[in-house]
Protein backbone atom coordinates (compact mmCIF):
# COMPACT_ATOMS: atom_id res chain seq x y z
CA UNK A 1 0.00 0.00 0.00
CA UNK A 2 1.12 3.31 -0.74
CA UNK A 3 0.30 6.83 0.14
CA UNK A 4 0.78 9.52 -2.57
CA UNK A 5 0.46 9.46 -6.29
CA UNK A 6 2.17 8.91 -9.80
CA UNK A 7 3.17 11.52 -12.02
CA UNK A 8 4.32 11.60 -15.15
CA UNK A 9 7.03 14.02 -16.63
CA UNK A 10 9.22 15.04 -19.56
CA UNK A 11 13.06 15.28 -19.12
CA UNK A 12 15.84 16.83 -20.89
CA UNK A 13 19.07 14.56 -20.82
CA UNK A 14 21.34 17.80 -21.15
CA UNK A 15 23.64 16.42 -23.88
CA UNK A 16 24.52 18.67 -26.83
CA UNK A 17 22.89 17.77 -30.17
CA UNK A 18 20.44 15.68 -28.48
CA UNK A 19 16.42 15.41 -29.73
CA UNK A 20 15.84 17.09 -26.62
CA UNK A 21 17.82 20.16 -26.74
CA UNK A 22 15.89 21.13 -29.87
CA UNK A 23 12.46 21.43 -27.91
CA UNK A 24 11.39 17.38 -28.43
CA UNK A 25 12.36 16.03 -24.40
CA UNK A 26 12.40 12.82 -23.25
CA UNK A 27 9.74 10.58 -21.97
CA UNK A 28 7.21 10.73 -20.53
CA UNK A 29 8.69 9.43 -17.22
CA UNK A 30 6.57 8.14 -14.27
CA UNK A 31 7.39 9.39 -10.63
CA UNK A 32 6.27 8.82 -7.17
CA UNK A 33 5.28 11.45 -5.36
CA UNK A 34 4.63 10.47 -1.80
CA UNK A 35 1.69 12.39 -0.04
CA UNK A 36 3.36 12.95 3.93
CA UNK A 37 6.98 12.88 5.15
CA UNK A 38 10.07 13.23 2.48
CA UNK A 39 9.40 15.10 -0.53
CA UNK A 40 10.12 14.92 -3.90
CA UNK A 41 9.76 12.44 -6.69
CA UNK A 42 10.93 9.03 -7.13
CA UNK A 43 11.47 7.11 -10.41
CA UNK A 44 8.88 4.29 -10.96
CA UNK A 45 10.46 1.87 -14.08
CA UNK A 46 7.93 1.17 -16.24
CA UNK A 47 8.05 -2.28 -14.90
CA UNK A 48 6.63 -1.33 -12.02
CA UNK A 49 4.00 0.90 -13.13
CA UNK A 50 1.24 -1.62 -12.47
CA UNK A 51 2.14 -2.62 -9.12
CA UNK A 52 2.88 0.85 -8.28
CA UNK A 53 -0.74 1.54 -8.97
CA UNK A 54 -2.33 -1.42 -7.37
CA UNK A 55 -0.35 -0.04 -4.56
CA UNK A 56 -2.07 3.33 -4.65
CA UNK A 57 -5.48 1.78 -5.17
CA UNK A 58 -5.19 -0.31 -2.23
CA UNK A 59 -3.92 3.22 -0.02
CA UNK A 60 -6.90 5.39 -1.03
CA UNK A 61 -8.82 2.38 -0.02
CA UNK A 62 -7.17 2.49 2.95
CA UNK A 63 -7.49 6.34 3.84
CA UNK A 64 -11.47 6.65 2.51
CA UNK A 65 -12.03 3.42 5.52
CA UNK A 66 -10.48 5.30 8.04
CA UNK A 67 -11.85 8.46 7.16
CA UNK A 68 -15.15 6.45 7.65
CA UNK A 69 -14.19 5.65 10.42
CA UNK A 70 -13.15 8.41 12.41
CA UNK A 71 -16.37 10.33 11.40
CA UNK A 72 -18.54 7.60 12.78
CA UNK A 73 -16.30 8.04 16.46
CA UNK A 74 -16.48 11.81 16.00
CA UNK A 75 -20.59 10.92 16.10
CA UNK A 76 -20.40 8.95 18.58
CA UNK A 77 -18.27 10.73 21.34
CA UNK A 78 -20.78 13.99 19.66
CA UNK A 79 -23.61 11.15 21.09
CA UNK A 80 -21.95 10.76 24.42
CA UNK A 81 -20.77 14.40 25.53
CA UNK A 82 -24.89 15.01 24.80
CA UNK A 83 -26.13 11.99 26.56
Amino acid sequence: MLFGSLVEQMRRCGKAGCRCAAGDPHGPYSFFSQRRGRRGLRYVPAVMLAITRTCLQRGAHVEAVLTEISAINVELLARRALG
